[in-house]
């Protein structure tokens, strides 16, 4: 926090939220105090000092400010994909280019939705669906390390309490459990991904392991290849019966051979696994957003009006096929192209950057080619230097509702958590008739 910026505030003329994200410097992410809420809420298991050293980008050093109005336009298009994807027509069409494994349906709907979008002068645009979003145990907890300047700000940015968080993510895992036909709770949950403890998310895994434990399941974080099928069962190594599987795995097919058990699991219902395979056809593909902005495939499709308009907001996505790639090319700078089951901005490319040697990678590939929506952007303060930053929200949901709000700060191309000031960052949601706020000396603070 800077000196300048602490006196009292008063209200200042009605400012909309890019403003904010420019010039207001007067809230800060008290960094010190996530860490040590992320060294509790671990148990003790890792350091949250070594953590804070081995990943110091992982949070921003301030929050972003978005409206009630783009936040209810982001919403709204959640919800509607929601919807749509339960529409038989819809479903048959995306299954057509999903796995094999996908065409299995266990009865859960996804733990921890991401949807990501761009805000811009149109209204929030989505740029991709997460079956696997990360970030969110990590965001809970930086929600309420805000430090502010001044009474009113700090009522401003009174953030949704951690128990209210962890009371709705509890029943999300609960409705998952009894959406695959059981009683009771799982008495053993596995979190898995490839090589856990070197995942740059691991410190969530954690947070994760310690929230179910407190609800009375066991947890372990196990990588795929440690998993057996045992008469019927999801088993460790050492004969450890599973019995639900938080899957933050990238393979969202379970299709290669270390992930071969724990497709068996859901294949037989051996286990409950949250995301799966069809929750990640029906939903994440990259190909369905072909769909999803095209107002008169989803008319064939039997798609509702309202939710065709809710939708229109999508930049348009189209395949690249040997049809259209010359004139996907000669469009390019306006285009972004990404791989149909990426993930973590992986294989993505900007049109307007392209080489010809990326280009035969996406031509040859299940590539689409997506709308450039530019990203808006949030101004931090580094070492007294205010510097532009890019910026993302995402909003963390279940069965269409939201759970968490949270932003992204970065440089580049994508999200990479390797930018001074850069990470995760909290929301601070703006009345759309805010009023701002300035300190003694002019200088903006925040909304009211």
């Amino acid at each position: 926090m800077t000196d300048d910026l602490t006196s009292n505030c008063s209200p200042g003329p009605g400012l909309l939220q890019d403003r904010l994200n420019r010039d207001c410097f007067c809230i800060d992410v008290d960094e010190a105090s996530v860490w040590r809420a992320v060294d509790a809420a671990a148990g003790g298991v890792i350091s949250g000092q070594a953590l804070a050293q081995e990943r110091p980008h992982l949070f921003s050093t301030g929050p972003a400010f978005i409206s009630q109005d783009e936040v209810a336009a982001m919403e709204a298009v959640a919800g509607a994909i929601e919807t749509v994807a339960e529409l038989p027509a819809f479903q048959a069409a995306v299954l057509a280019w999903g796995p094999a494994s996908a065409r299995t349906a266990q009865g859960p709907r996804g733990a921890l939705m991401g949807y990501d979008f761009h805000l811009t002068p149109e209204g929030p645009k989505l740029i991709e669906v997460n079956t696997n979003a990360g970030g969110a145990f990590l965001n809970a907890l930086l929600a309420q390390a805000l430090a502010a300047c001044c009474p009113e700000v700090a009522a401003v940015t009174a953030p949704r309490s951690l128990a209210e968080f962890e009371d709705a993510v509890w029943a999300m895992f609960q409705a998952e459990w009894r959406l695959q036909g059981k009683t009771g709770q799982p008495a053993l949950a596995a979190i898995v991904d490839d090589a856990p403890q070197g995942q740059y998310l691991y410190p969530e895994f954690l947070l994760a392991q310690a929230f179910l434990e407190r609800r009375g399941v066991e947890t372990l974080i196990v990588d795929p290849a440690d998993l057996r099928m045992v008469d019927g069962r999801l088993t460790t190594t050492d004969g450890l019966a599973i019995d639900l599987v938080y899957n933050r795995h990238c393979d969202f097919g379970l299709e290669t051979p270390q992930t071969a058990a724990l497709r068996e699991a859901y294949l037989s219902g051996g286990a409950v696994v949250t995301p799966n395979p069809r929750n990640h056809a029906l939903l994440a593909d990259k190909r369905n957003l072909t769909l999803l902005s095209d107002p008169e495939a989803l008319a064939r499709l039997g798609v509702a009006p309202h939710l065709i308009t809710a939708l229109r907001g999508l930049p348009r996505a189209r395949l690249v096929t040997p049809a259209n790639a010359e004139a996907l090319w000669a469009q390019r700078k306006s285009l972004f192209f990404k791989p149909a089951a990426g993930h973590a901005g992986k294989a993505v490319y900007r049109g307007d950057k392209i080489t010809r040697g990326a280009w035969a990678t996406v031509t040859a590939g299940d590539y689409i080619a997506q709308d450039f929506a530019a990203p808006s952007e949030r101004r931090v303060r580094i070492a007294g230097d205010a510097q532009v930053r890019k910026m993302d929200v995402r909003l963390y949901t279940y069965a269409g509702k939201t759970l968490m709000t949270a932003a992204r700060l970065y440089s580049g191309q994508t999200t990479n958590f390797r930018t001074p000031g850069g990470g995760f960052a909290p929301v601070v949601v703006v009345a759309s008739d805010a009023v701002a706020w300035t300190d003694g000396n002019g200088q903006l603070c925040a909304p009211t």
